[in-house]
């Protein structure tokens, strides 16, 4: 392939500047020249400024008979709460496959939450040498996404306890009046929606007149059990003071308070809808079917029973559509959809991998990232992304650093925002040969999928040849099909070209279908073992209140979904402290939930916290602007 006309000569310097130095000092090309690059015509995206572009998805319409490229996810080993740099891996090698290899590449990444970058870990536009920018747009608003879904969540949670307050103080007949009001002419009339649930209910009338009052109950009562409500409330911001709040305490609710909570945005349900979808209409449907809770019956209810489904989808609409930026090098990237690793799927989204597959064409390569360890993330991209998209990945990509694996080799904790031990600075080839244990079970772990393996090792300036070759001999004696170390972070795309050429020969190497974990057809609890045994547990204990929802989400017809656990990423057990590769221990499940239109169930091993709180010193005490030059600084 031909060089493309935006590729950009890196000028690396040493020691590595600050991430948002470094792309302050590149001057992005102007999103056009990236799409045109890509062939993406004019009339396939809407310009967000100088930087971005939304790609519509008729783009994916008009290249629906052409080839895909080669499907690559990046994994990582269980973290320390440093992180290992799988999104930095993930651009570096994109950049090296681009600019260096001169191979059609895509990068595909999550959209950061703002919780984070103004909390304790940052950004996510990578680091050093390999970053998408502007960083600074990458990690703030985009194009509004995050927003969307916050006003879509927040106006059905408003719709939940707008209802119950209704129906408390309103009759049967009553209601239905309400809901379907009299046109000009004086007649009642069922709104399209309203007819989702007349289906629902087995009522086959058009006319609210014609409704029996058994019927008028049945249709317009939906009688929540206000106890049963699993919808919150959500913002983009760490604030631990809202995990657990009482609402309806106005004068004029007429005592409906009840306790509630907010999760941060990316905890929304309609994220993980957003990044599961694949079309408008399936995201239509699937907004439609996501389950707040119940009613006094038993009976589900769903946000179309509540008739708010296609407002949802209204809000929904522009978020549908993949952001499209570049690299530091000028390689392509498309941002979508940013849900939480533990109690969603943590990928980024099918839509922006399908397109991108399509737009790089046979012989390119789509590089997706997978959130947390490969237990986590790379199972649920091959168990649940996988099984909607149809799509089959040709390699995995498993990120180690010498630090993680020295730690679960038996080294010492290691604390965010505290100095390292000196057992990580200091060559110890003993306690990194006693790590790779985990990295051995991942390894074991994503080859059963049907990939080829390639370990990244992200080289650091205190890791020694001796430790690194330790790393590299573990992984290739537990079956990987390579093990490069990397040094995109120093110098960019020249860091990860052998990385690069080892993923192209994988992705050659692979002729066979993807093999799932688990068949779908099998019960709640099977499922569930299936996936704690490739953690190396003996068995799992359901709580009392796991098995009474294993019971009701099987009776309520939701057996046949995924599995999306949700559990600690620090280890391959329910206890993160457990490191290495613990096995024999008994996986405990708390609670069983449901997002029945993102599409899975999610076991809760151990509490999950889904509004994260703030630090001593958040990451906003080094946030500011230049007002000379309207730069952000500050952004890690």
């Amino acid at each position: 392939m031909s060089s493309p006309k935006t590729l950009r000569k890196l000028e690396v310097v040493s020691p590595v500047p600050a991430d948002i130095d470094i792309a302050n000092s590149v001057e992005p090309f102007h999103i056009s020249e990236i799409a045109k690059d890509l062939n993406l015509s004019p009339h396939h995206y809407d310009l967000y400024g100088k930087y971005k572009a939304k790609v519509l998805l008729s783009a994916l319409d008009e290249l629906e008979g052409s080839g895909d490229g080669y499907y690559v996810v990046v994994g990582g080993i269980t973290p320390t709460p440093l992180g290992e740099g799988k999104s930095t891996t993930t651009v570096g090698l994109c950049q090296a496959l681009g600019a260096f290899l001169h191979k059609k590449v895509v990068t595909c990444l999550r959209q950061p939450s703002q919780g984070p970058t103004f909390g304790i870990k940052g950004g996510a536009a990578g680091g050093g040498y390999s970053q998408v920018i502007p960083m600074d747009e990458f990690n703030l608003h985009l194009t509004g996404d995050i927003h969307a879904i916050t006003a879509a969540n927040n106006l059905l949670a408003a719709a939940i306890d707008t209802r119950i307050f209704h129906e408390s103080t309103q009759s049967d007949k009553t209601l239905l009046n309400r809901l379907c009001p009299p046109n000009k002419e004086g007649k009642r009339s069922f709104s399209d929606i309203m007819f989702r649930r007349l289906n629902k209910l087995g009522i086959s009338k058009t006319r609210p007149e014609d409704l029996t009052p058994q019927e008028v109950k049945k249709f317009a009562r939906l009688d929540i059990d206000p106890s049963s409500i699993t919808w919150r409330r959500v913002m983009d911001v760490n604030d631990r003071f809202l995990r657990k709040i009482s609402i309806g305490q106005g004068p004029e609710e007429k005592g409906t308070v009840r306790e509630t909570g907010f999760d941060i945005s990316v905890a929304s349900e309609i994220m993980a809808v957003l990044a599961l979808t694949t079309s408008l209409a399936d995201m239509r449907e699937r907004l439609g079917k996501m389950v707040i809770g119940n009613s006094k019956a038993g009976d589900p209810i769903t946000a179309d029973d509540l008739g708010v489904g296609g407002a949802l989808t209204v809000l929904m609409k522009d978020a549908i559509n993949p952001t499209l930026m570049q690299t530091l090098e000028g390689t392509p990237v498309l941002v979508h959809a940013g849900p939480f690793a533990n109690i969603a799927h943590g990928n980024s989204s099918i839509v922006a991998d399908k397109i991108a597959l399509k737009l790089v064409g046979p012989g390119g390569f789509v590089v997706t990232e997978a959130g947390f360890g490969a237990d986590i993330g790379t199972e649920k991209f091959m168990n649940i992304k996988c099984r909607y998209s149809g799509l089959t990945p040709q390699c995995a990509v498993i990120v180690a650093t010498i630090l993680a694996l020295k730690m679960h080799g038996g080294g010492p904790e290691v604390v965010a925002g505290k100095p390292l031990d000196r057992a990580y600075l200091t060559e110890n080839v003993a306690l990194v040969e006693a790590g790779c244990v985990n990295l051995a079970r991942h390894i074991a772990n994503t080859k059963a999928y049907g990939v080829n393996v390639v370990v990244a090792v992200n080289k650091f300036s205190t890791d020694t040849e001796a430790e690194l070759n330790a790393v590299r001999n573990a992984a290739l004696a537990a079956g990987a099909y390579d093990a490069v170390i990397c040094t995109h972070h120093a110098y960019g795309g020249r860091g990860a070209v052998d990385l690069g050429v080892a993923v192209q020969k994988g992705c050659e190497d692979v002729a066979q279908p993807l093999k799932f974990l688990y068949p779908l057809d099998i019960s709640i609890k099977e499922k569930i073992e299936a996936i704690a045994r490739s953690y190396g547990a003996s068995g799992v204990e359901y709580s009392e209140q796991a098995e009474k929802q294993i019971e009701m989400y099987s009776r309520q017809g939701f057996s046949g979904l995924p599995i999306c656990m949700a559990k600690t990423q620090y280890s391959f057990s329910h206890n993160a402290g457990e490191k290495g590769a613990p096995s024999g221990f008994a996986l405990p499940i708390r609670d069983v939930r449901a997002s029945i239109g993102a599409g899975f169930i999610y076991p809760l091993v151990g509490s999950m916290s889904t509004m994260p709180g703030l630090p001593t010193r958040p990451c906003f005490y080094d946030i500011d602007l230049d007002t000379t030059t309207g730069k952000v600084i500050g952004l890690s």
